[in-house]
């Protein structure tokens, strides 16, 4: 099956200028806008006067010409303000009528592509970041990734689809994609295959996945993605938009063990119909004779002798090559260093860059000397602590449906904390969502906050519920549990006065917590707030 041509896509763009140009020209509500023009992967901002765009980037794989191509629309268009997302795309913001048209077209002759970014669509699918070069890893994820995008854009313009659809790929116990609870999610095994999840997801109603199948042959899984469709196109729920994910289906039909039955069932119609889905590696077939090509994208590229060291250094499995982890604060880089690194990186034989769900990006492929050169751009835009790599959705002052402004409340923590001269090691990296969305994946990081409300004195305060203690790792996997509501004035103090106490004990937070179960609510209760 052939991945969709651009001039295809390129065919819906009228219809979007013109939407485009109506609210604009305030002919056009932002919510019946948003209805429309997520299908693009683009939304009006919170004050609707300015555009975000959200460039897809399968995998989180950024090429060195892709690169290119943003560092040229940021100057172009005058672009101010980027986000690395927790789903392992590139948002860019405030952008005007012209700007958000232009460069959604323009993406396309680059290879990018934003439609389905956003509403009722499959998103942008996951994987592993370091996939293909990482120590330990089970093997390479990333071309079964890739496949899986193509395919899955085939359905962006299909009926009855969930209201979201996350797909991803994990080539690790670590679980960074959260395989194990997406709506589809395909987890490593050392055997070289891989077991299937389904129907999970975070939010509202949170429900780890079903696991569906277990050592299914890699070139195996476009079947599974096409019968995850038809499961929900049978059983999904349409008559409640609240409860039109897959996760519902769960509880819908009766337990896991009903649902996993109900997969199955759909897993045979798929193979029954004849249609061939079955992966093939390049040359092995043509495109129209399979469900799609795999292309391995490993470098063949040595280190040259020269090393590197540092605390965002990562040693590849390639000999002597290594990757540098860029964390700039919640995800935000400077669009001056991302446009230095792009013209760094297009000298650099095979490199690449990777986001990760966690808001950081890896150059990798990169050469002891190399490193260097890059680590000396990005180092006055990382974070240099465990704590600053914390996680936070766009927030508020941007998003349409956020209630609390969580990139606000994480900068002002980094200052708090920044302030107090807490050690590097004493805090978590915690996890903020503006809303019951879980953008920022609160409910399984160490430590989470979503946004929320309290009164005090009959007064509504901004504020936020605090998650502890869940866990990402398959085979370990825990929601956080709810320890109470803080108001947003007092978490930094909170924050400030559990490092202080971690510190004070020698240990790292994770073993002064292990020691302490009850450690960070004790401290907590001065702080929790209740509504009356």
């Amino acid at each position: 099956m052939k991945p969709i041509e651009s001039a295809s896509w390129k065919q819906d763009l009228p219809a979007f200028r013109e939407k485009t140009a109506a609210f604009y020209r305030g002919e056009l509500k932002k919510n019946d806008y948003k209805g429309f023009s997520g299908l693009y992967g683009s939304y009006a901002q919170k004050d609707g006067k300015a555009s975000m765009l959200r460039l897809r980037m399968t995998a989180g794989s950024v090429s060195k010409e892709k690169m290119l191509f943003i560092a040229n629309m940021i100057r172009e268009y005058q672009v101010k303000k980027m986000h690395f997302t927790t789903c392992q795309s590139i948002q860019l913001h405030d952008l005007d009528e012209t700007a958000v048209c232009e460069i959604m077209e323009k993406a396309l002759d680059a290879g990018i592509v934003t439609m389905g970014g956003g509403g009722d669509f499959p998103r942008n699918i996951m994987c592993s970041p370091l996939a293909g070069v990482e120590k330990g890893e089970y093997f390479n994820v990333e071309p079964y990734a890739k496949a899986a995008g193509d395919y899955l854009m085939h359905f962006i313009k299909a009926e009855k689809m969930p209201r979201k659809l996350k797909v991803g790929f994990s080539g690790s116990p670590e679980n960074l994609t959260h395989a194990t609870y997406r709506d589809l999610g395909f987890a490593a095994r050392k055997d070289g295959t891989f077991d299937i999840y389904s129907a999970g997801g975070l939010g509202n109603n949170p429900r780890f996945g079903v696991k569906v199948a277990e050592a299914v042959q890699p070139e195996e899984i476009l079947y599974y993605i096409k019968a995850m469709w038809l499961t929900f196109r049978t059983y999904g729920n349409y008559e409640n938009r609240g409860k039109a994910r897959t996760r519902y289906m769960q509880e819908a039909l009766g337990g896991a063990d009903k649902y996993k039955e109900a997969f199955l069932e759909k897993l045979k119609e798929v193979y029954a119909s004849g249609e061939n889905l079955k992966l093939k590696k390049t040359g092995e077939a043509s495109a129209e004779e399979c469900g799609g090509l795999l292309e391995e994208n490993v470098t063949e590229k040595t280190g040259d002798g020269t090393v590197f060291s540092g605390s965002n250094v990562v040693e590849q499995k390639q000999g002597g090559l290594y990757a540098l982890a860029w964390h700039p604060i919640g995800g935000l880089p400077s669009v001056e260093t991302f446009c230095e690194m792009a013209a760094a990186m297009k000298e650099i034989e095979g490199a690449e860059l990777r986001l990760a769900p966690y808001e950081t990006a890896y150059v990798i492929n990169l050469t002891g000397k190399e490193a260097e050169v890059i680590d000396r751009i990005i180092r006055k835009d990382t974070a240099v602590t465990r704590f600053e790599t914390s996680v936070s959705c766009i927030g508020a002052s941007i998003c349409q449906v956020g209630l609390r402004d969580s990139q606000g409340l994480l900068a002002a923590c980094v200052k708090k904390v920044k302030e107090a001269a807490i050690p590097d090691g004493a805090l978590p990296q915690i996890h903020i969502s503006g809303c019951p969305s879980s953008c920022g994946t609160h409910q399984t990081g160490p430590m989470g906050f979503r946004g929320a409300s309290v009164k005090i004195d009959g007064k509504s305060e901004p504020a936020y519920l605090l998650y502890l203690n869940g866990c990402e790792r398959q085979g370990e996997e825990r929601m956080g549990h709810e320890a109470g509501m803080m108001t947003e004035e007092d978490i930094p103090e909170f924050l400030v006065e559990l490092g202080k106490t971690v510190a004070e004990s020698g240990m790292d937070f994770n073993t002064w917590n292990e020691k302490h179960p009850d450690g960070i609510e004790k401290i907590a209760v001065p702080y929790l707030r209740q509504n009356p």
